[in-house]
């Protein structure tokens, strides 16, 4: 028996390789298939299934091209309505691949199609549930995603009978394989570790512990952010099927001179720049929004901006096609193409951001700039900078609306990347006073101006 996590640090996501036997299975793949028939070959197996946990909201799965690719079916569990061919297995249902064997474990909550897959090892001893977004490490899946249809009080019910009766009963040492870790919008607040085990998970886990289903709901329910706009437009994706991602790509990853660049532009289509903050802040064209490979770039880009938009990409040279590609994950296929050669071709004058370095921020508070803290909910009430004001990006344009546009503004996040995204968007925007970012983010600011870092009684200062 083989198993291979194959985490992707972009989208907090994990697929699952599992091999016995020369036969293979693959759980929740990511929308390119190369990785798995590379692996299935490099092992001298063949993939017998592919078993999807529910239908994905934060990216495109790949099971369908895999599927085409393979002849390898694709598994769901009860419930799950697809527009394709798949087997619709019942709970409980037993699929062997070599010598071990998954089961079917019906679990909605998350989503009405939730399923978990139970190995047991060639022994017939359970080892291990691959949990999808029913379980993570120290969280549970978000119940509010399907508004309208379910309400969030109903579906946390749901979750509470699938922990209790299916999950909390398996013996302490089984392992557990959830679909994300850490940054994931799919969970409140995931844990560090990609991987853990029940009888931990029962210790450290707020969803696992003994309480009545009333007080879970409350739990579980209480201080959810609102889910990105894409989350609805992917789910749909998953359950009705896409083109090929190949097709996507020839048709996504086309090179554009600056003429048909502009004549894009000018329709209406978005910039999205995909360099580096360091070198977007250098030159830019107007009006670009940045977003860079370099971080949690398709899920910034499902956040901030409307997937039925036309792009226009600018990419750092070599890096273009995986621009398009990453877009693809998140079901962003409407890229009219990609600035060829990049900024320098370009004949108009660039836009540019200035970055200063913490121990310059309060010399520039004298003269009159003040402090924008665009970090996540979770990291402004651990500590913050005494006098900055809370917007955080994910809530971006709208919360800028009581925002002085003509005012300078010092813009910073944890390291830097947010900030860029926020300044970039800022500008878009129309902000016309002065726009400054922070070399290092709060990371450095701590070092630096640690007298007048707030720290709220309830936080721990880290």
């Amino acid at each position: 028996m083989y198993i291979e996590q194959l985490y992707t640090n972009c989208l907090a996501e994990a697929a699952y390789y599992i091999e016995s036997e020369g036969e293979a299975a693959i759980i929740d793949p990511l929308r390119e298939t190369t990785p798995y028939l590379e692996k299935a070959k490099e092992r001298k197996t063949t993939i017998k299934y592919i078993f999807e946990t529910h239908f994905h909201a934060d990216f495109v799965s790949g099971h369908i091209d895999l599927s085409k690719k393979t002849k390898a079916p694709i598994v769901y569990g009860p419930l799950a309505n697809t527009k394709y061919d798949v087997i619709n297995a019942y709970d409980g249902q037993e699929f062997t691949i070599g010598k071990i064997k998954l089961k079917v474990l019906h679990t909605p909550g998350h989503t009405p199609e939730s399923s978990c897959y139970l190995l047991y090892d060639e022994q017939g001893k359970e080892h291990a549930i691959f949990t999808g977004d029913t379980l993570f490490v120290g969280d549970v899946g978000r119940p509010d995603l399907l508004d309208g249809v379910m309400t969030r009080e109903e579906l946390a019910g749901m979750l509470y009978d699938s922990l209790n009766h299916k999950i909390k009963s398996l013996p302490d040492s089984v392992v557990v394989y959830p679909a994300h870790g850490p940054g994931s919008a799919c969970g409140k607040n995931i844990g560090k570790e990609t991987f853990s085990t029940i009888g931990e998970q029962k210790k450290l886990n707020y969803a696992l512990q003994n309480q009545t289903k009333e007080e879970f709901i409350e739990k579980v329910t209480d201080g959810i952010l609102p889910p990105p706009a894409y989350f609805f437009e992917d789910a749909r994706i998953n359950r009705d099927g896409y083109a090929p991602i190949d097709e996507v790509i020839a048709n996504n990853a086309i090179a554009l001179s600056p003429n048909e660049f502009k004549k894009e532009l000018d329709k209406g289509a978005i910039i999205l720049d995909t360099r580096k903050a360091d070198d977007f802040e250098k030159g830019f064209i107007k009006d670009s929004i940045n977003i860079g490979l370099n971080g949690q770039y398709a899920v910034w880009v499902g956040t901030l901006i409307d997937i039925k938009k036309p792009l226009l990409l600018v990419a750092e040279e070599g890096k273009e096609e995986e621009a398009v590609l990453r877009l693809a994950r998140v079901g962003y296929e409407n890229v009219l193409g990609y600035l060829a050669g990049g900024v320098k071709t370009w004949s108009e004058p660039l836009d540019t951001v200035t970055s200063i370095h913490p121990y310059e921020i309060p010399a520039y508070q004298k003269q009159g700039f003040d402090v924008l803290d665009v970090r996540k909910p979770g990291e402004w009430s651990t500590c913050h900078l005494k006098n900055a004001q809370f917007l955080p990006l994910a809530d971006f344009p709208k919360n800028l609306v009581e925002t002085d546009q003509a005012g300078s503004h010092i813009v910073h996040c944890a390291g830097g990347y947010r900030s860029m995204i926020a300044i970039s968007l800022m500008k878009k925007a129309g902000f016309t006073g002065k726009l400054v970012n922070v070399y290092g983010g709060f990371g450095e600011m701590k070092k630096v101006l640690a007298d007048d870092i707030v720290v709220p009684e309830s936080a721990q200062f880290v």
